[in-house]
């Protein structure tokens, strides 16, 4: 490399490393891959304590609600008292309460660390993706998509790493190095720019009215409603092939080796989109744009997994998946990057990982279960009719912006 290139280099670095980007990159590396260790194994470890399959999904059910509840609530409270204030009590919550789950056993107690463990991690993507939103937007020398995919990054790594950690030390280890990466996450709090433009004052009203204000002025941008509405049905429709997909290469004859690559292309892609060519495509043509891509996307997708089981065809299509998600997501942030308040940040943040992403996916997941036994592979044909019916509305995501930083 030339000195001048090398030197610029150096430059940019030295530049990076007075931002808030460090302290970012240890915030989402840290949170994925704490959920990338559990996830794998965690039913496993259920039933390793004795439960039985509904038993498991009953676990699983009422951490979901509670993070559907729960998540807006801590929104709203993270924009009254602060962001940081409330990500570091998450923070601490979610690497003490999840060690709970060592000592419980039975369902009532499995039921109810799952339930107060929910609480804790409900907020803690939302509440950092405000954080580096803001920190983005005002130094302007990263880009959140650069911060989200070495996030998904981790999670992949994280995912591996679980595999060796039960082959080494059982099913337990998995429970205590989420917890501990959680823990890792508390450092990197205090380096982050707050939100700007939070209320100092403090609302004397009723609390409930207080609630009401906050979620309204989330609420208020028509392209934010919009961008919600969009990303549940792009973003929701995923949830089959979450769930089904495995299950019918299997049946369809593909062999184990071959579903793992897929689905290994599949998270590469959506890095490829974080890190580099979401932000600019966000640029070039707004959310709106990206949100139709995504949608006409995922309608091609889900058709060619409706109509093959063709390793080459399911190869292509998997490649889509950091436009069906990946770039749907970056549309939405630059959404609320633009029109909503920034006193409602992280209200917005919760709305969107709530409604768009918890809610959307467990209505589409119970309803996949019904479509799949009864079309089997072509119920991913209605999959593609969700994202069809997102492309109209794309339009109404349309705002001025420059992009994701």
């Amino acid at each position: 490399m030339p000195a001048d290139g090398i030197e610029r280099r150096h430059t940019t670095l030295a530049a990076l490393a007075g931002t808030s980007f460090p302290a970012l990159v240890l915030l989402y590396a840290a949170l994925f891959a704490a959920f990338g260790v559990v996830s794998p194994f965690m039913p496993s470890f259920l039933a390793k304590r004795g439960l039985a399959p509904q038993a498991i999904a009953t676990v699983f059910a009422t951490g979901t609600l509670v993070r559907i509840a729960a998540g807006p609530l801590l929104g709203t409270v993270a924009d009254r008292f602060g962001t940081r204030a409330i990500l570091t009590a998450a923070t601490l919550g979610a690497g003490t309460i999840g060690l709970l789950y060592l000592p419980a056993a039975g369902l009532a107690a499995l039921v109810a660390v799952s339930m107060v463990h929910a609480l804790a991690i409900a907020g803690l993507n939302p509440l950092a993706d405000a954080l580096a939103l803001a920190g983005s937007a005002r130094e302007r020398l990263y880009s959140y998509g650069a911060v989200r995919g070495i996030g998904s990054a981790a999670y992949v790594l994280g995912t591996l790493a679980s595999g060796l950690l039960v082959a080494r030390a059982g099913l337990p280890s998995i429970i205590v190095v989420s917890s501990a990466l959680f823990l890792a996450m508390l450092p990197a709090i205090p380096w982050l720019p707050p939100v700007a433009g939070r209320h100092e004052e403090r609302d004397e009203g009723e609390p409930g009215a207080a609630l009401a204000t906050t979620l309204a002025g989330a609420l208020v941008a028509p392209a934010f409603r919009t961008a919600l509405v969009v990303a549940a049905l792009v973003i929701g429709s995923q949830s089959m092939s979450d769930t089904f997909a495995v299950i019918h290469w299997r049946a369809a004859g593909l062999a184990d080796a071959t579903i793992s690559v897929l689905l290994a292309e599949a998270v590469c892609s959506e890095i490829v989109v974080f890190l580099l060519i979401g932000p600019s495509l966000v640029r070039r043509f707004g959310p709106a744009g990206c949100a139709a891509l995504s949608a006409a996307a995922g309608v091609l997708r889900w058709s060619v997994f409706a109509a093959t089981s063709a390793t080459a065809a399911l190869m292509v299509s998997e490649l889509l998946q950091g436009l069906t998600f990946a770039l749907m997501h970056l549309a939405c942030m630059a959404v609320i990057a633009t029109v909503v308040p920034p006193r409602f940040a992280a209200t917005a943040q919760t709305l969107y990982g709530t409604l768009s992403l918890g809610l959307a996916s467990a209505v589409v997941t119970a309803a996949s279960g019904w479509a799949y036994a009864w079309l089997g592979a072509h119920a991913f044909l209605l999959m593609a009719g969700l994202c069809l019916l997102a492309l109209p509305l794309a339009p109404g995501m349309r705002v001025r912006t420059k992009g994701l930083g």
